[in-house]
């Protein structure tokens, strides 16, 4: 086995989304998105991941401007390909920009952004994106084309959509889905792209994912801050934490 490979660490970037989703369920301050982005930081993440979306449902712009001035680690902010959030990357320069498909219906980001049928849209948002030092990445499906769309465009990260994967129920359709991510990992890694994976991923599924030796991050979220229900939050990132280490060993 060649274990410098292995043992390359992979990064994990918690999503605290729905720590926001539970305060504005009552609105008020209470529990705070920063003081989750603390923990998960204590607890061994690498980044935070957040999605500012269009109809603000749980990250807010305060949020945003509060975490830019107060966490030390990278921030990741998932966005969709839109002029509003275009302006709002370049006036507060997160760390990552990741470009992610959204319908006003969906209760959470359902399929992976089109990066083919969409070039002449993404082009130009993609570019000044990259002109303000934004590292950016495209979430898009375990497919060949968006691979290589997402290459043509000149990003220099992929984040896989693991949702079907995580999803999927008969042990078939779960080989299946495992064989697609690995492929497309491959795919991306020969076409010169960093490959992250995210979507669905939980303790009992994230090992296979995990194992990925081209995978350089997980962006993991609505299952950490469910679980930190019951265990808390830097736990419940720790054990993820400890299963991801544990796969690559």
């Amino acid at each position: 086995m060649n274990g410098h490979l292995h043992s390359a660490h992979l990064r994990l970037g918690v999503n605290i989304d729905h720590v926001a989703t539970i305060r504005n369920a009552r609105g008020g301050l209470h529990p705070c998105p920063l003081r989750a982005a603390e923990l998960a930081a204590a607890a061994g993440a690498d980044g935070i991941t957040i999605h500012l979306r269009e109809d603000r449902r749980h990250i807010t712009d305060d949020d945003l401007i509060r975490l830019s001035g107060a966490i030390s680690l990278p921030i990741n902010l998932e966005m969709a390909a839109t002029d509003e959030m275009l302006a709002i990357a370049l006036a507060y320069r997160p760390h990552a920009a990741c470009i992610v498909p959204e319908r006003r219906a969906e209760r959470t980001t359902e399929g992976g952004l089109d990066a083919a049928g969409q070039h002449n849209t993404l082009q130009p948002i993609v570019a000044r994106l990259q002109d303000a030092g934004i590292r950016v990445s495209l979430f898009v499906a375990p497919d060949a084309r968006q691979l290589e769309a997402a290459a043509r465009l000149g990003v220099p990260v992929v984040e896989l959509h693991t949702g079907p994967y995580a999803h999927a129920l008969a042990q078939d359709d779960v080989a299946a889905e495992l064989a697609r991510l690995i492929r497309a990992a491959d795919i991306g890694a020969a076409l010169g792209l960093e490959m992250h994976a995210g979507h669905g991923l939980t303790y009992d599924n994230v090992a296979p994912v995990a194992a990925m030796e081209q995978l350089a991050e997980l962006n993991i979220g609505h299952f950490l801050i469910g679980e930190a229900v019951f265990v808390g939050l830097e736990a419940a990132v720790r054990r993820m934490r400890a299963a991801m280490d544990e796969a690559r060993s």
